[in-house]
């Protein structure tokens, strides 16, 4: 299954107009995707607060990640200081992957964000974050914390936000974006027989792994006749018509 490197922002010194810090709305963005994440099958990892950005791409770079997702919100020049507004999604142009993320991004914001003339796919060869992960990158500057409107809409919007990255990454990795709900747990019935963990949520799904009859399963989301599940470190899809909810 897809995996992501999650990094939102350590800047706690860059306040908003209207209270609070980049750090703290980044992060609560990260939070919110996290049961997104789970339910639609992605496999995550945040990074360490503590350890700033080249903390981040060390981290990153130790793992073996598909996607490297830095979250960050803006501030103007001190000349325009709180008359800009605006997401930008900065991309590698060394990589096309990159490209194709950030576009992806870009056009779905573009449906959540008041003015989707002003979300753009830039790209950067100075963003470490972008530039020195080993994982397919993407930094997405979300709004401009020092305008008065862009710093509200954060602020009102961390949920429809969060969710609209996990699309964005479903969009990505061509896999079904699966709302959030309890995780419960199941019981394998499969008549004595193992059942398969897909890649995917249909029978020519590749097989990657499987689960003795009678074995306990996590249970995070399900689409259509499928199960996302959790069993012995591997998530993928199970038929949900050999799993009994406990």
């Amino acid at each position: 299954m897809p995996s992501v490197f999650l990094s939102p922002s350590t800047q706690e010194w860059n306040p908003y107009v209207n209270g609070g810090n980049e750090e703290l709305y980044m992060n609560q963005i990260a939070d919110r995707m996290e049961p997104y994440l789970r339910s639609s099958g992605i496999v995550y990892r945040r990074n360490d607060p503590n350890k700033g950005a080249a903390g981040a791409i060390a981290d990153s770079n130790s793992g073996n990640f598909d996607v490297h997702l830095a979250l960050h919100s803006n501030a103007a020049p001190e000349s325009l200081s709180g008359r800009l507004r605006g997401i930008d999604i900065y991309y590698s142009p060394m990589s096309d992957l990159s490209e194709t993320l950030a576009t992806i991004i870009a056009n779905n914001f573009m449906m959540i964000y008041p003015l989707p003339d002003k979300v753009t796919p830039r790209p950067t060869t100075s963003l470490g974050e972008v530039t020195q992960t080993k994982a397919v990158a993407v930094l997405c500057e979300i709004g401009y914390h020092d305008n008065v409107q862009d710093a509200a809409w954060i602020k009102n919007n961390l949920n429809a936000i969060a969710v609209n990255l996990v699309q964005s990454l479903c969009d990505y990795f061509g896999i079904p974006f699966v709302m959030a709900g309890p995780v419960q747990s199941g019981i394998v019935t499969a008549g004595g027989s193992n059942l398969n963990i897909r890649s995917y949520p249909a029978m020519n799904g590749r097989i990657i792994g499987s689960i003795p009859d009678g074995s306990t399963v996590t249970i995070y989301g399900k689409t259509g006749d499928w199960y996302v599940i959790f069993y012995q470190g591997i998530t993928g899809y199970v038929s949900a018509e050999f799993v009994s909810l406990q």
